[in-house]
Order: C-alpha cells, then sequence, then structure tokens
C-alpha cells in the first residue's frame, strides 16, 4: 500500500482525518488502548491495534506517515518512552505529525500569538506539552524525521457541541472579563493534517484555530439563541462552583493567529467561527 498512516492514540481528531484520507485509498492503522475500542475502530474499517500490549514494529515498518495524538503524562511522552528507539530508526517515514495544543503559550492576559511567541505555559498541562514537543522536535533532529507540530485549540466538532447542556438546562454562561478563547472544529483540524502531509516542510509549526476568538460564554449564549431557548444563567467566574480542572481552562487568556497555515498549506476554514461551526452541528443533529 502507498500511503499507510500509522496513528498513535486513535481518538477523536485523528479518526475525522482517517474519514477523509480512507475513501482517497489511504490504509490507516489505529492504536488505542482497549480491546472494546478496537472493536469501533475496526468497524470504521481502521486496521485497530491494541498499544502498549502488542507489537508496535511490526505496523511501524508499513507506515509511511505517523501521527501521535497521545498526551503526555508525568513522566514526559509516553510513545517516546515506550517507543523512541524504533521511531527513531523508521527513516523510511514521509511526514510525522504530533498534536500538541495552544496550551504551550500560557496567559497572553487576552493578547494575541502566533508561531514565534516564547512557550511560557502556566498550567500543568501546558508545561508537559511542551517538554513533549521539545522531546519529539530533539527525536527529529538527531535521526532526521520529518516532523510537523501542530498546536490544537479547543476542539469542537460532532459530539462535543454545547447544544446537550443548553437543553437539558445544566449550561452556564461563566463570566470572567476578558476571557477570550481560541477554539477549532474538528474537520478543520482534519483538513490541515492532510494539506501538511501533501505540503511537506519538515520542523514546521502550526497553530490550529479558527478566525475568531471569543469570549466563553458568548458561545453558550449563540448556542441557546439557535435553539430558541431561554439564555443559561450568567455566573461569576469567581465565585462560581467548578472543577479544578474546568478552573484551570480559564487561567490563561488568549487569541491565536492562524495565518501560517492559510499561506503555506492553501487552508480556507470550513468553519472560521463558532457561528458556522455550531450552525452545522446543529443541522447535523437535527438531521
Amino acid at each position: 500500500m502507498d500511503k499507510v498512516l500509522l496513528s498513535l492514540g486513535h481518538g477523536y481528531s485523528a479518526r475525522a482525518l482517517a474519514r477523509r484520507l480512507m475513501p482517497q485509498g489511504w490504509h490507516v492503522i489505529g492504536t488505542t488502548r482497549s480491546a472494546e475500542k478496537a472493536a469501533e475502530l475496526t468497524a470504521e474499517g481502521v486496521e485497530a491495534l491494541v498499544w502498549p500490549g502488542n507489537a508496535l514494529a511490526p505496523v511501524l515498518a508499513r507506515a509511511t506517515h505517523l501521527l501521535s495524538s497521545i498526551a503526555p503524562d508525568e513522566q514526559g511522552d509516553p510513545v517516546l518512552r515506550l517507543a523512541r528507539d524504533q521511531i527513531a530508526a523508521a527513516g523510511h517515514l514521509r511526514w510525522v505529525g504530533y498534536l500538541s495544543t495552544t496550551g504551550v503559550y500560557g496567559d497572553h492576559h487576552g493578547g494575541w500569538v502566533d508561531e514565534a511567541t516564547p512557550l511560557t505555559p502556566a498550567t500543568a498541562r501546558g508545561k508537559a506539552r511542551g517538554t513533549a514537543e521539545a522531546e519529539w522536535q530533539a527525536l527529529a533532529q538527531e535521526a532526521g524525521l520529518p516532523l510537523h507540530i501542530f498546536r490544537l485549540a479547543g476542539i469542537y466538532g460532532p459530539g462535543r457541541g454545547p447544544f446537550a447542556k443548553v437543553r437539558a438546562g445544566t449550561a452556564r454562561r461563566i463570566v470572567k472579563p476578558g476571557q477570550v478563547f481560541s477554539r477549532i472544529h474538528v474537520a478543520d483540524i482534519a483538513q490541515v493534517l492532510e494539506a501538511s502531509m501533501a505540503h511537506l516542510n519538515p520542523g514546521a509549526i502550526y497553530n490550529l484555530c479558527d478566525d475568531d476568538p471569543a469570549p466563553p460564554e458568548e458561545i453558550i449564549a449563540h448556542a441557546a439563541e439557535l435553539l430558541g431557548l431561554p439564555l443559561p444563567p450568567e455566573e461569576d467566574f469567581a465565585t462560581a462552583e467548578m472543577s479544578p480542572m474546568a478552573r484551570s481552562f480559564y487561567a490563561e487568556s488568549k487569541r491565536v493567529r492562524n495565518d501560517r497555515i492559510k499561506d503555506e498549506l492553501g487552508i480556507r476554514l470550513l468553519y472560521p467561527s463558532y457561528r458556522e461551526g455550531l450552525a452545522a452541528l446543529l443541522a447535523e443533529e437535527t438531521a
């Protein structure tokens, strides 16, 4: 097979990519940690591999492209901890992609960042991602791998929209003055990854986000308007009851630039703002 993608941690974003590639004749091998998830992937036409647990070397030898979506842990990047030498020896790979996060930029008090902005992560998750990026870059330099890093903003898409909570009456508009987030529809992640595979630029880093950073309460309000339901209650961030994880997302505020994916990869976003994205999600749900 001429084009074989080995997708490590074949989750939400990678599955969207596979749905674009497989109709074009690509063969996709996806790793997952459970036999139950492996059965789901098989039903989608993906060659599933439970890993860790089974040998990676045979599928790595067949792959022409490698994508890692696996998040770092307290010890660093688990993929490189388990398979660094095998990946380093895979000199036949035409393209290697690593999915990171815009959290590596840290807090910029609502200011703009781009791929050249120094990394100053403030959260534990952001610091771990920055460390993992450096590990992958060091490996790529050492082994000559064609590494491309993708820094993803907040991901939404089918099954990950705000409508269910708004309908259930459990949505809240958490207000923190000056807070803005960038976000990206999963279909746009998939088209950027595909475009990168067609326009190789080893060492490149790309921000994946839409054109319209916005306060989180604005998205909830728009979802309610689309559904014709009352606006969910507004709550002050300072006094709102939130899990530590949810609260940590508000520790950083920034606007992320996406010029590079347009200028270098020729991307025209399918969903340039949350308005188009939410409208499409609602249309899919009602269909």
